[in-house]
């Protein structure tokens, strides 16, 4: 087979990109009353006693197996209960953490780690190469959804193995000893240290993993930790309890004893607990925003994050591109995001957010297609009546698969609205379920329109564009256009600076303007509610977000 290389040449980051918000602060149910507080400056004393952090999540965790997670909520909680080699600080930047020494062959192709020898499993057991090797390998072996990040480590063999050509154990990680890992590239990557601190790269113990079966993963005693915080509770739908991991290696970091996270969709109900003291930190339902916008626990946040409207390119309706397109235009997305959200987020008409990545002049990726899918209400329509005629039918029904969270709701209620309002014969059918359901849906390709949101892996628009190549695990709608799929694999290849950044522009118009893959929705914004009391919360623009290490809580 002809040796195939991928190498990522990372571009100049804005400063959202490769900076977190240290937060030294201190979505909506019409039957929940808003709470009585004005808005107004309070004085918080957290309760006496030991150190606990109150945080809310959307979702259940679906598993905390790192060969099979895809998703926010078990990354956030797998980064904050597990280190790889390398774990990123406050900034984004990567440090040393399970490794403490790493040594590169001149040709930068091998790379060899020695383990620390106090990195410690939370039942006292040391953290060994095998652990790492075995992890690896096991994300092949059982078809992990984020086995391309192999590829884009560019890991020897990744690409032959994703394909069939090679085994999974024939994969370029090897354990030398106990305490030495040696990992082999295809070629020189220069993000390697940032994307060895991913959560698809934590090691696994092989005799645990293997005893607990099929598992492995889906309790809180069905797992080991060798990060900062283990789970020592887990009701599901209902929340988990962080502690702080007595066996963690850098443990004289950690300021928290214990962080309960509470699974609390409704965005009013997340208030009213936050104003009773039940939680420290909470996402503002855009209702109360400016109820809050001068408090001074209030933030917002500009996240790299995008929101977008998947099609089933197999639909008989939906493969048609006019019809595609006309949904695509006949909205406001300018009202979703200032009157419906009312939270920071921004329209977004491309693929790549603002503010994310820039070539090496620092012109930012967004000014160079500007707004790929933006145009009149009446060419929407125009577009839709073709669209309705080239397919053979005068009325469309379709439903969406979307989350059930509030945020998910207000805006399907708002396209619902806007589209049935602007485009004659069109019926949308809101079909709200659970995260992990609505991921299923996705994945089996079963749905006519789908609300997807993406936040980026890794600092490179790269993250947003390589997701959509035929058959990617995150594409998810049976989109395939194998120029496309070249052009992304050239620019992986390419080692010039400069015309990669070109084929990557190049590549979003294709997908976003010619192909109308896509809809593009916007880029999110959060609007943030954090007690005074809290400090050196750190949230990273690339996933996973949320980092506990840092965080305390002073009185």
């Amino acid at each position: 087979m002809k040796k195939r290389k991928s190498f990522l040449a990372f571009t100049l980051m804005a400063a959202l990109a490769v900076t977190g918000c240290n937060f030294n602060s201190g979505e909506s149910s019409s039957q929940t009353p808003a709470p009585s507080n004005n808005g107004g400056t309070t004085t918080e004393q957290p309760s006496s006693g030991k150190k606990v952090l109150q945080v809310f999540n959307t979702d259940e965790i679906p598993s905390l197996d790192s060969a099979h997670v895809h998703e926010t909520v078990s990354f956030t909680v797998l980064n904050n209960t597990m280190d790889g080699l390398y774990r990123r600080d406050q900034n984004g930047q990567p440090y040393l953490a399970i490794a403490e020494k790493h040594d590169v062959s001149e040709d930068k192709l091998v790379h060899t780690f020695t383990i620390r020898d106090n990195a410690k499993w939370s039942d006292g057991s040391p953290v060994t190469a095998k652990d790492f090797e075995f992890s690896w390998k096991k994300v092949f072996k059982e078809a992990g959804h984020y086995s391309f990040m192999f590829e884009t480590l560019a890991v020897k063999n990744a690409v032959a193995i994703e394909k069939g050509e090679k085994q999974p154990d024939e994969l370029g990680v090897k354990a030398l000893d106990d305490r030495t890992l040696e990992v082999t590239l295809e070629n020189p990557n220069p993000l390697l240290n940032q994307l060895l601190s991913f959560p698809t790269f934590y090691p696994q113990k092989q005799e645990f993993v293997e005893s607990k079966g099929d598992k492995y993963g889906l309790e809180y005693d069905n797992m080991l930790y060798n990060g900062p915080f283990m789970l020592t509770d887990w009701k599901h739908d209902q929340g988990w309890t962080y502690t702080k991991n007595p066996n963690y290696w850098d443990a004289g970091k950690v300021k928290l004893d214990q962080i309960d996270g509470y699974v609390v969709k409704d965005a009013p109900a997340r208030l009213t607990l936050f104003e009773a003291g039940q939680l420290d930190r909470i996402e503002l339902d855009s209702s109360y925003v400016d109820q809050f916008k001068d408090d001074p626990r209030f933030h917002i946040i500009e996240t790299p994050t995008i929101y977008f409207i998947r099609f089933n390119h197999e639909h008989p309706v939906l493969k048609n591109k006019n019809i595609r397109k006309a949904i695509s235009m006949a909205w406001d997305k300018k009202g979703l995001t200032d009157v419906i959200l009312n939270d920071g987020s921004s329209p977004l008409n491309g693929l790549v957010p603002k503010r994310f990545a820039t070539d090496a002049s620092g012109k930012d990726f967004r000014e160079f297609n500007g707004d790929l899918q933006q145009g009149s209400l009446e060419d929407a329509k125009k577009l839709w009546e073709q669209g309705l005629k080239e397919s053979g039918v005068t009325e469309v029904k379709l439903g969406v698969n979307a989350a059930d969270t509030d945020r998910s709701k207000k805006i399907g209620e708002y396209l619902k609205n806007q589209l049935e309002k602007n485009l004659p014969g069109l019926t949308l059918e809101l079909k709200n379920v659970p995260s992990n359901q609505r991921l299923e849906i996705e994945k089996a390709i079963t749905y006519d329109l789908s609300l997807g949101t993406w936040g980026p892996d890794y600092a490179d628009p790269m993250t947003y564009i390589d997701m959509w190549v035929t058959g990617g695990s995150a594409n998810r709608m049976k989109y395939s256009n194998p120029k496309y799929d070249e052009l992304v694999q050239q620019a992986k290849l390419n080692t010039d600076l400069e015309s990669r950044f070109k084929q990557m522009v190049e590549l979003e118009k294709i997908l976003i303007e010619e192909d109308v893959a896509i809809a593009p929705m916007y880029q999110e914004g959060l609007a943030i509610l954090q007690k005074e009391y809290v400090k050196d919360f750190v949230y990273l623009p690339t996933a996973p977000t949320n980092n506990y290490l840092w965080a305390d809580i002073v009185k």
